[in-house]
Parts: structure tokens; C-alpha cells; sequence
């Protein structure tokens, strides 16, 4: 199977990028199954539902959120709408929406797409995540109930995104990281077969601070004074994110590696 995931889509920039983009990226590279970020898709904070439709009908199968899951609040109501966006699996016991959930691909092959928030470094303390996708990856059993699985870790620490691609290991399809906005080297398949990366880094502008246009965060990185609001950057945006190719009969990743496509960053595409 074919997959690809693409990092946090951040503002107008990084919904502009999917759009135009994405459908024609599927036919070419033959993809089976897409997964895009979306939590700081309107706005850099959060996600609405028009623009979930949007990010969907661009040609994404599964739209995950992450710690800005509900700051938009119509997310509130339009995520038990639409089972195609996940939350975090650890979110909040009575958080609207799944965390896990398995999808078909083109060819009817079974994909579970799960998400889950670290803790450290982040503002609010999240439930366990170790615990948290120990449960799902025991409940569906790659290769059995799932051709492939792919994990989103959600949060800071190179640490503990890879602790959880090892927890993971041969029994998730792939562990991706996101958050940072910021693009890791350290694609691989590791030793039990997952494909792992720590961040995926995002979908925007890198003419930017993380995605936000630079000026507020420099004045108040050089003052420590705050004057306006973060706005995302609105330059021409890089895709970014992790290509990985899985075995059908097991489910574990033949190879992967990181995509760059357009924008600022040196392109990167699967060869």
C-alpha cells in the first residue's frame, strides 16, 4: 500500500498548497491512502468544519487534529458528523469525536488511523499516551483486522515521539510526529518494521516563524512584549511531509521517506 501523510497544514497558505495540489499528487504517485493534519488549517489555531470539506475533498482520506482540536468551535458539533476528521485518542473523556477508527482504502483494504497527544513540554497534562495506543494496537492486530496503521503523535519531544515509534514498533504501519511545524531527518524503518519520522513538519509558508508571519513572534522573542496578533505567513507554501510504502500480507513498511514539494524547502519526492 501506498501512503502518504502530510504535516500540519498552517492558514491559508498551507489550505491553498492541498488544494491545488494534492488530487494531482494522488494520480501521480499512485497513492492508496492519504492522511493530512489539519488542526491549524483556519487560522493557524484549529480547524472548521468548511475547511475540513475543503482539506477532504482535495483528495484526503483522514484529516487528524491535535492539541488545538476544538479551537474552532463549530469543530465542537461538525466532528460527529464527519468520521473521516480524528482527535486525539487522549484528548478529554467527554471530547466529541473518535481518536481511532478504521477506513477502507480504494482497493477495500482496511487502514487505522489513530492519534495521540504527548506530554511533555505541552500545556496541559493528556492522559497517557503509551496506554492510550496500547489499547487500540491490541484491539486491531496488524495484518489481521488491519492491512496498515498508521499513528499520529501529536507533541514537543523528539524523546518521546521516539519512544512511542519504538513502543509502536511492528505493530503500527507507521509513527509520524507532528506539532513542531518543523521537518526532522531521521526517516526509517525500524527494526520491527514500522516507518518512522519525528516530525512531518507542516503544509505553509517556511518564509515564516513555524508558519506565522514573522514579525509578532521576533518582537516579542527581541522585547518580550506582545502588540498584535499571530497571523499565518501567506507566501507560497512547501508540502511537507512522509511517503511510506507497506506490505499488504503484514502491514509492516517496505521503505519510506520524507517529502518536500514546492515553496522554500529543497524538494524531496518519492523516486
Amino acid at each position: 500500500m501506498k501512503i502518504l501523510f502530510l504535516g500540519d497544514v498552517m492558514g491559508r497558505a498551507g489550505r491553498a498548497a492541498i488544494s491545488g495540489q494534492l488530487a494531482k499528487i494522488r494520480a501521480d504517485w499512485g497513492l492508496d491512502f492519504v492522511v493530512v493534519n489539519g488542526e491549524n488549517a483556519s487560522g493557524g489555531m484549529g480547524l472548521t468544519g468548511e475547511h475540513a470539506k475543503l482539506l477532504l475533498a482535495a483528495g484526503a482520506d483522514v484529516v487528524t487534529l491535535g492539541d488545538h482540536a476544538f479551537d474552532q468551535k463549530d469543530m465542537m458539533r461538525f466532528i460527529d458528523t464527519e468520521p473521516r476528521v480524528i482527535r486525539p485518542i487522549n484528548y478529554a473523556k467527554d471530547a466529541p469525536g473518535k481518536g481511532a477508527r478504521l477506513f477502507e482504502d480504494r482497493r477495500g483494504r482496511k487502514v487505522l488511523v489513530a492519534q495521540v497527544l504527548g506530554q511533555v513540554f505541552m500545556k496541559r497534562a493528556f492522559d497517557d499516551p503509551f496506554s492510550a495506543i496500547d489499547g487500540v494496537l491490541r484491539a486491531h492486530p496488524l495484518g489481521g483486522l488491519a492491512q496498515a496503521i498508521l499513528v499520529d503523535m501529536h507533541c514537543e519531544a523528539t524523546s518521546e515521539k521516539m519512544a512511542m515509534g519504538h513502543w509502536c514498533d511492528g505493530r503500527a504501519s507507521v509513527v509520524v510526529g507532528t506539532h513542531t511545524h518543523v521537518p526532522t531527518a531521521d526517516a526509517m524503518v525500524l527494526q520491527g518494521g514500522t516507518a518512522y519520522l519525528s516530525d512531518a513538519g507542516m503544509c505553509g509558508d517556511y518564509n515564516s516563524v513555524i508558519g506565522m508571519d514573522k514579525a509578532e513572534p521576533m518582537r516579542r522573542f527581541i522585547t518580550g512584549m506582545a502588540r498584535d496578533r499571530f497571523t499565518p505567513a501567506a507566501g507560497e507554501a512547501t508540502l511537507s511531509g512522509f511517503y511510506v510504502e507497506t506490505d499488504d500480507r503484514t502491514g509492516k513498511a517496505k521503505s519510506c521517506q520524507s517529502v518536500r514539494l514546492g515553496g522554500r524547502l529543497a524538494p524531496a519526492a518519492p523516486v
